[in-house]
């Protein structure tokens, strides 16, 4: 099964002003093309699903790349469960402490909404526009990054660390 749209294909169609059927696949392939490029940009989850990431072990607390994090499911060693503390700061950063001496596997619940509903109005509209951007230009060459109205669109959702 698919992972859900972060956008309606309705949406994306009215705003290409589409009506048939005969380009649904396409537009969704692009629709799921453009939510992933929200997300790198972003940095965030946009729909909520279970994410998984290898900790180190050793006692030290890690930072998970997959944020929000809404809840913390387990960690494995194997398909053993591994003795772990885990947090989640105020800005939806989940963090990990492994213990024992062997890397665990961490899984977590992440995104920002339930369903596509409620991903947040501007990320939509910025997926929904890069999708008719994707779209319209298809056979063109490859753009560095998003359009300036999607980015901006965008930009106050950004996530960005220090390394």
């Amino acid at each position: 099964m698919s992972a859900p749209l972060a956008v309606s294909l309705g949406e994306v169609k009215a705003y290409l002003r589409i009506d048939g059927a005969d380009e649904d696949a396409l537009l969704a392939g692009l629709v799921r093309s453009a939510a992933a490029l929200c997300e790198a940009f972003t940095g965030q989850v946009l729909i909520a699903e279970a994410r998984s990431e290898t900790v180190a072990a050793g006692g030290q607390w890690r930072r998970l790349a997959a944020t929000p994090v809404r809840s913390f499911e387990g960690a494995f060693v194997g398909e053993d469960a591994a003795a772990f503390d885990s947090l989640t700061d105020a800005s939806g950063d989940g963090w990990v402490r492994v213990s024992g001496s062997t890397a665990a596997r961490v899984v977590v619940e992440a995104g920002l909404a339930e369903d596509w509903n409620g991903v947040p109005e501007p990320l939509r509209q910025g997926i929904v526009r890069l999708a008719a951007h994707l779209y319209a230009n298809r056979d063109a060459a490859g753009d560095a990054g998003p359009p300036a109205a999607v980015a901006a669109l965008w930009r106050p959702w950004r996530r960005m660390r220090l390394a």
